[in-house]
C-alpha cells in the first residue's frame, strides 16, 4: 500500500443535498473520484483521475492534482472551499486603535 500524500490545504466540497465532504490526502479523494463521483464523464474529470493518481505515485505536484480537482468539482457543480486551520494562519494581531 502507498504512503498516503496530504494536501497543504484541505478542500470542502459541498453537495446539493447540502452535505459538506472534506479532503485532505491523495488516498481520499482518489477513492472518491473513481466509487462515488457523481458524474463519471468530463474532461476535468478525466484529468482530475489522472493527475491525483500520478501525484499519489510520485509522478506528479501534489499542488496540481488538488488543482485538477478542484477543477473537476466546479465541472460538476459542486462548490469547493480551501480550509486553513488556525494552526496554519498563524497569529492573530490586536486591531490597531488610533490616538
Amino acid at each position: 500500500m502507498l504512503a498516503d500524500v496530504y494536501f497543504s490545504v484541505p478542500l470542502h466540497v459541498r453537495f446539493p443535498n447540502g452535505v459538506t465532504r472534506s479532503f485532505e490526502s491523495l488516498h481520499d479523494t482518489v477513492d472518491f473520484l473513481e466509487n462515488e463521483w457523481p458524474l463519471r464523464h468530463g474532461a476535468r474529470y478525466k484529468r482530475a483521475c489522472e493527475k491525483c493518481r500520478a501525484a499519489l505515485y510520485r509522478m506528479a505536484p501534489v499542488a496540481v492534482a488538488r488543482e485538477a480537482f478542484v477543477s473537476a468539482c466546479l465541472e460538476a457543480g459542486l462548490p469547493v472551499e480551501a480550509f486553513t486551520p488556525a494552526w496554519q494562519k498563524g497569529p492573530s494581531s490586536p486591531p490597531r486603535m488610533s490616538a
